[in-house]
């Protein structure tokens, strides 16, 4: 309800959507639609199958845009920085993505992400227009507030149902990030999405657009909610997680792991002879009541007393014959396999017959059976192929978000299961070293579940969680508690979970140690349960920043970048991390500081052990000697550290092109 009185023109619109809606587009009229569903003879201008919107062509030169923008260390912030390989960055989420490019192109095993579901009432709409000047930025997304954290009106703009480019402003926000994030994944990488109603249609033809419909893999509905009574017509229980390969066919086939309880309940017999003598096994009945009624799967078994038996049905032919095969009928049962391979388990003794008074098989005489045949699974094999997955999640409700939440007393809603996270996790097949991205963090879920599952299964997988330092609504139990974004909730749940991790780990050694009464020997495997924080920030070299205007005054400005390249703000080690990335190293490579001289404290970086030596604090034929002798792949020095000594540079460029180094001055 505005207030306002509905015109003609807009009544008449209205009329015309409630009886041609497939004529509108976003609430507007699509003129060719309109003139092909009157019947006229008309030629679409784009005629091809195509997702278009209002502002796609602005999202590819976004996306197209490069980055001068780098990722500065906070260590006070980190658990354990020096020895973790988990990564926690703080900043707009497109930005990062295009900073990670160089040093995570094709590393990324699997993404997660849980983007705004555009449902109406989210504010998402995030400034993506980065080449302008900062004034210009500040201007037209809203300034920062007295402690230098944009207002929320400047990081968000509310996407009502209401704004004529409702569907658009949510495309034009994913596809810039979608479509980096592939460059990220490896070629046997996996994305889920999880995604509501509103645009999963969106979402799964913007992914064939970019990843390519071939590599589509499945759409997985997940129950939100048991019960509630909201919503117009349906109660909104379930949401949806749309998964694609980076390569089909490099993909390797998803499989869940057996865990332990399905061991100890299920493959709890032992075999006591024979070639597989000690392995564990379970029992499976070869009929099942669900299968349809498939050819050549309709036969008769003997039994150890010389009776046969088949699945309940009409059909019984004569004579009857172990291994004769009788078409079944839309009603009758049917065995799990057929014959041939039913005669190869039993030579290899995976037939077992069981008597019993409650068998669904009909003997030959059309009676109940006292015999139920079954077959062994055997562990090994089992755990070896591992099962497919479900594409219905039931088990992993919100609610129980807010108890893991609740536990560690962080007051936060909305965040997703890390059950749920942990079991994607798993059907995507990650090993150790791997590693997961999300880039929709909240409240860090998606590493909560890594933690965890880097515990139960004492697997090394690393996560890379992005973040924007999203102000909390100042009405909410998280900033009454303490949290000034979204980005601090996630930090602090990470050092919670950590901890309780290593509290439970220290309660179960207590109780083996009273259980056995003695200290284990071997000390338990370690758990990477740190992070580094790294947040968004300007470079911290100037040529790196474009400089808007032709004026004699911006002039001045551009060769004054010639004569001292590095911002006044800037660190050594800040500029460590930024050539690093612009190197492409990622954010875990070893970095070594090695002095001049064992009494200097100044010196020069190495890092991975020499592939690359970054100088930046003193430039002596000492310092070049000794990088000389350490044979790095490449160099980099600041070119002001041989100001007035032109031959030491000169001598520098030529010794390291002697050497097959490559050498660069900044």
């Amino acid at each position: 309800m505005d207030g306002q009185s509905l015109t003609p023109d807009k009544f008449k619109l209205l009329q015309l959507q409630e009886l041609l809606p497939e004529a509108f587009s976003e609430g507007k009229i699509d003129w060719e639609k309109l003139k092909a569903t009157l019947g006229e003879d008309i030629t679409f201008s784009n005629e091809r199958y195509v997702l278009n919107w209002a502002g796609k062509s602005e999202a590819f030169k976004v996306l197209q845009a490069p980055s001068t923008r780098t990722l500065i260390p906070a260590k006070e912030e980190s658990v354990n920085f020096d020895q973790t390989e988990n990564i926690f960055i703080e900043g707009e989420n497109l930005e990062v993505l295009k900073v990670l490019q160089k040093s995570y192109f094709g590393k990324v095993k699997m993404i997660y992400i849980d983007p705004p579901y555009n449902t109406g009432n989210d504010s998402f709409i995030y400034p993506d227009k980065f080449s302008e000047t900062k004034d210009e930025y500040l201007k037209r997304i809203g300034d920062k507030d007295e402690e230098g954290y944009m207002t929320k009106d400047g990081m968000f703009r509310k996407n009502s149902k209401e704004n004529g480019q409702y569907h658009s402003n949510w495309l034009n926000m994913m596809y810039p990030r979608l479509f980096m994030a592939k460059n990220l994944l490896r070629d046997d990488g996996i994305i889920f999405v999880s995604i509501g109603e509103d645009e999963l249609h969106n979402l799964r033809s913007m992914m064939n657009e970019i990843w390519g419909e071939e590599n589509y893999i499945s759409t997985i509905s997940r129950l939100m909610k048991s019960g509630g009574a909201k919503g117009n017509f349906f109660t909104p229980n379930i949401d949806y997680i749309v998964a694609f390969a980076k390569n089909i066919n490099s993909t390797e086939f998803f499989r869940t792991s057996i865990t332990q309880d399905q061991i100890d309940s299920y493959y709890n017999k032992i075999q006591t002879e024979g070639k597989r003598k000690g392995e564990r096994y379970g029992e499976e009945r070869i009929y099942k009541a669900s299968l349809d009624a498939r050819a050549n799967q309709r036969y008769w078994i003997e039994c150890p007393d010389g009776t046969f038996v088949i699945p309940p049905g009409n059909t019984f032919p004569k004579p009857i014959k172990h291994g004769e095969k009788v078409k079944p009928n839309s009603e009758d049962g049917v065995w799990k396999w057929i014959f041939e391979t039913y005669k190869k388990e039993y030579n290899e003794g995976n037939i077992i017959f069981k008597e019993t008074s409650t068998s669904a098989l009909i003997d030959q005489n059309g009676k109940s059976s006292k015999w139920n045949p079954y077959n062994k699974l055997w562990l090994s094999d089992q755990q070896e192929k591992g099962k497919v997955p479900g594409n219905f999640i039931e088990a992993y409700e919100n609610r129980q978000s807010a108890a893991e939440l609740q536990e560690l007393n962080i007051p936060f809603d909305f965040a997703k299961p890390v059950n749920l996270l942990k079991y994607l996790i798993e059907i995507a097949r990650t090993e150790d070293d791997d590693i997961i991205l999300d880039f929709f963090a909240g409240s860090g879920s998606l590493a909560h579940a890594v933690f965890k599952r880097n515990e139960n299964n004492l697997s090394k997988c690393h996560f890379i969680c992005v973040q924007l330092p999203e102000l909390c609504d100042e009405k909410s139990e998280s900033y009454k508690a303490g949290y000034l974004t979204i980005a601090d909730i996630a930090k602090e749940r990470l050092r919670r979970a950590g901890n309780k991790i290593l509290e439970n780990r220290k309660i179960e050694k207590e109780k083996k140690k009273a259980q056995f009464d003695f200290e284990p020997d071997k000390e338990e495997p370690k758990i990477d349960l740190g992070f580094k924080v790294l947040k968004l920030s300007d470079s911290n070299f100037k040529q790196w920043q474009q400089i808007i205007g032709k004026d004699p005054n911006a002039l001045e400005e551009q060769m004054k970048l010639f004569v001292d390249p590095v911002s006044e703000s800037a660190t050594i080690e800040n500029m460590v991390y930024e050539l690093l990335l612009k190197s492409g190293k990622d954010l875990n490579s070893k970095i070594e500081h090695k002095p001049a001289s064992q009494s200097d404290t100044l010196g020069y970086y190495c890092v991975n052990d020499n592939e690359l030596v970054i100088m930046l604090e003193i430039a002596t034929q000492e310092i070049v000697d000794s990088v000389l002798k350490g044979q790095p792949q490449k160099v980099i020095a600041l070119d002001r550290l041989f100001t007035g000594n032109d031959q030491l540079k000169t001598n520098t460029a030529l010794q390291m092109r002697d050497a097959s180094i490559e050498f660069k001055t900044i």
